[in-house]
């Protein structure tokens, strides 16, 4: 779903595009366009079932979640070689900033790339392209593989090539995606209890197509520090005063919620809801390139829903706090959110 900003105050789409943004949960994958993967497959002589770039674009284009998750799977088979993901994350590097996105922690889909590569060489691709992206464009990325539900007995496998990334510095913690339904937090408890052993943060997405249940499981029996979406938990008043009480940040992404149909088309989206409750929210994309969006696209969305400026600066400084950036890193991009906020004259609302 795609909002437009044309019909915003100029003041307003200035402030968004000069603002540096801070965003956590974005998939590495999701963010790459239909034009790489589809370049990709022909440099591997891979055959999409299409026969132009434009067939490939319209199929890529989200439908719905069964088609979205299909469109997934077949767009990374695409990355055969290890250097497939030193392009795709220098390319990531480069479209956040664009945006202006300073700093990023973005999962990356764990669960296929052990099935495909061994961990040392893909380790040493994965840091290639982490050396080139942040030298040539200047932006802070930690990356956070996640294990996809559906293919539960990769657990073990993507939490020790985890661990191994993290000793090289390369990944900050370990993640969960993918289907809720039919793949409870329960079933993945050995891998986070050995991710949290070997220093990892943990996060997991929970209460997207999946109700309270699912982020009661990603708390208790996983000790997930951050929840993924976790729009739903207003189905559940006691677990809205634990998220507050807590204040365990909820990483809200408003086009995939919209796209997915769990937030109903022309519904103000609860994010508002959810902050006036207290709790905790950031602003993130999801799976950009899927969804037709982008970070900057999300702001422009709550700002004709009635947020200000102001509000979005606010959750910025918000996501950096609860980020797992270390402590020069945070000071980095705190020093830059401040400067920005000298220099811009006016934080502005609008009432649309």
């Amino acid at each position: 779903m795609q909002f437009d900003r044309n019909n915003l105050p100029s003041a307003l789409v200035d402030q968004v595009n000069h603002m540096p943004k801070i965003e956590l949960h974005v998939h590495l994958e999701g963010a790459t366009q239909a034009q790489v993967f589809y370049n990709l497959a022909q440099k591997n002589k891979l055959d999409f079932g299409v026969k132009s770039l434009e067939e490939w674009q319209s199929f890529f284009a989200f439908k719905n979640f069964g088609h979205f998750l299909k469109v997934y799977t077949l767009a990374i088979t695409a990355l055969k070689k290890p250097e497939d993901y030193t392009y795709i994350i220098t390319e990531f590097y480069r479209q956040q900033a664009e945006q202006n996105i300073v700093y990023s922690e973005a999962f990356i889909s764990a669960s296929f790339i052990i099935q495909k590569f061994e961990t040392p060489t893909i380790l040493d691709a994965i840091e290639k392209g982490i050396q080139e992206g942040s030298e040539k464009y200047g932006v802070k990325i930690n990356f956070i593989p996640d294990i996809s539900r559906e293919l539960v007995d990769t657990q073990m496998a993507v939490v020790d090539f985890v661990i191994e990334g993290y000793k090289r510095g390369l990944f900050i913690g370990l993640g969960i995606g993918g289907p809720e339904r039919g793949f409870p937090p329960e079933l993945f408890i050995k891998a986070f209890e050995k991710g949290k052993k070997a220093g990892l943060h943990l996060v997991a997405h929970a209460g997207e197509t999946e109700g309270p249940k699912s982020i009661w499981g990603a708390l208790n029996a996983l000790g997930a520090e951050r929840i993924g979406h976790g729009v739903r938990s207003l189905e559940d008043a006691k677990l809205i005063d634990f998220l507050t009480t807590k204040q365990i940040p909820l990483e809200i992404s408003p086009s995939s919620n919209y796209a997915l149909g769990i937030v109903k088309s022309g519904e103000m989206h609860p994010i508002r809801k959810l902050l006036d409750l207290g709790l905790n929210c950031t602003i993130n994309s999801d799976d950009p390139a899927m969804f037709s969006s982008s970070l900057s696209q999300e702001y422009f969305l709550l700002l004709k829903q009635g947020f200000s400026c102001s509000e979005l600066y606010q959750m910025n400084l918000n996501a950096l706090a609860v980020s797992f950036a270390n402590p020069s890193t945070k000071l980095d991009v705190q020093k830059q959110l401040k400067t920005y906020e000298k220099e811009r004259i006016v934080f502005e609302s609008i009432d649309i």
